[in-house]
């Protein structure tokens, strides 16, 4: 008698199941369940979610933020300014060349519209100014030979002298004299200056889409001569007052010109280059950049000095200017139709309409389960038993079909 084959390990035969298995699942194609709940109420909900979220897409990520173009933000932008006028104050007539600040005409530029000057300056001894921190004094005890203030207008000679007015004494410095507080005469420039003109010249650049625009109309009949800005009938006249600038920032051009303060000019250019380029207008702005209602840093001034020779002597006369500071800012966006962000957005908007059967299974699960009815016919939930007459060193093996049983048969029609 031919002697008896002997039987694989147990641990080979499950190998060799599970392999084909895995297989078998690789090439099957898996569906999710549906189930139909007949409730009126549920559907009106579900309905209700998909059209919010197709709305949405459709009406704010598509039509209002354009999510089907390519953008490009910051623009290469150039400006060039240019101011005209004059004006008069109590002493002289003032032109360009003396009132703006720096002359060159770039994106950030000052109109000076008040002077407080110190005349004939020349480098001596006098009192200290009473605005300077221990600067008064009784006897010249009271003031440190060598003493250097870093807010102050001199080296300290250590004696005690009469200030420029009034009683009071101050320490005596070496420097520039008279200070600025002792001799300064007040000129206020802003009587004509709310009819000077600005010319701001603005042009762009979008490197992406190769596309250059600039705020002024190409034309040769002296167009530019005779014009002032106008939002409707002159837009590419970029000619503005300096009162109605100050007007549209919301100002007081009087007590503007007298404290000083920062407008800025903000040009925006938002370009939808799937139009025509005609469509890509620039749009100005206008608002005060410094806070006024903060007294320790509203306002603007500078100081600046001119020298001469008196009888061979430096002499100089100190002058410092309240003004009104532009800076002028470009920004803005440029937007053309690309297939790439098109497709991605199309994509997440069919992915978000499944939220709404999230939200409805969650409803159902949460508050409309009775008896545990949908959830049954949710999720089947299989029992794996042992197959009968399997060999004690088989173990659990795969199912049966009479091991698979649903643990519970019941309909929806109670919901």
């Amino acid at each position: 008698m031919a002697a008896a084959e002997p039987k694989p390990p147990a641990g080979t035969a499950a190998a060799r199941r599970l392999a084909r298995g895995c297989w078998s699942a690789f090439w099957d194609y898996e569906t999710p369940k549906v189930i139909v709940v007949k409730n009126r109420r549920l559907g009106i909900v579900y309905r209700a979610v998909q059209l919010l979220i197709l709305l949405y897409f459709v009406w704010y990520v598509f039509v209002v933020q354009k999510s089907y173009q390519d953008s490009e933000t910051g623009p290469e932008s150039s400006v060039i300014t240019k101011v005209k006028g004059i004006t008069s104050s109590e002493h002289k007539v003032w032109d360009v060349e003396e009132y703006v600040k720096p002359p060159e005409g770039g994106s950030v530029f000052s109109i000076i519209t008040r002077i407080e000057v110190t005349p004939f300056q020349t480098l001596g001894t006098c009192a200290e100014s009473m605005r300077i921190n221990n600067a008064t004094c009784d006897s010249d005890e009271d003031c440190v030979a060598g003493q250097l203030d870093m807010l102050g207008n001199g080296l300290r000679t250590g004696r005690c002298v009469p200030y420029y007015h009034g009683s009071s004494k101050t320490c005596e410095v070496s420097g520039w004299c008279p200070v600025e507080d002792g001799a300064s005469v007040s000129q206020f420039l802003g009587k004509m200056a709310p009819n000077f003109t600005i010319l701001i010249k603005n042009s762009i650049h979008y490197p992406k889409f190769q596309f250059s625009k600039g705020n002024i109309e190409s034309r040769k009949d002296g167009y530019l001569k005779h014009c002032t800005f106008h939002e409707v009938s002159d837009l590419y006249c970029p000619i503005f007052k300096l009162g109605y600038i100050v007007e549209q920032a919301g100002e007081n051009f009087t007590q503007l010109a007298h404290a000083g303060g920062v407008i800025g000019v903000i040009i925006n250019w938002d370009c939808d280059l799937d139009l025509s380029a005609s469509k890509c207008n620039p749009k100005y702005s206008f608002r005060r950049l410094d806070p006024k209602h903060v007294p320790a840093s509203s306002g603007y001034n500078f100081r600046f000095a001119k020298y001469y020779k008196i009888n061979g002597s430096t002499t100089r006369t100190l002058i410092k200017a309240y003004g009104i500071r532009f800076d002028v800012i470009v920004h803005g966006q440029a937007g053309k139709f690309s297939l790439i962000p098109t497709i991605i957005n199309l994509a997440t908007a069919l992915t978000s309409i499944g939220v709404g059967s999230f939200l409805c299974d969650w409803i159902l699960l949460t508050f409309m389960n009775k008896n545990k009815v949908y959830s049954h016919k949710k999720f089947d939930k299989m029992v794996d038993a042992p197959r009968r007459g399997a060999g004690p060193g088989l173990g659990a093996s795969e199912p049966s079909q009479q091991d698979c049983a649903l643990t519970d048969a019941r309909g929806l029609a109670q919901l």
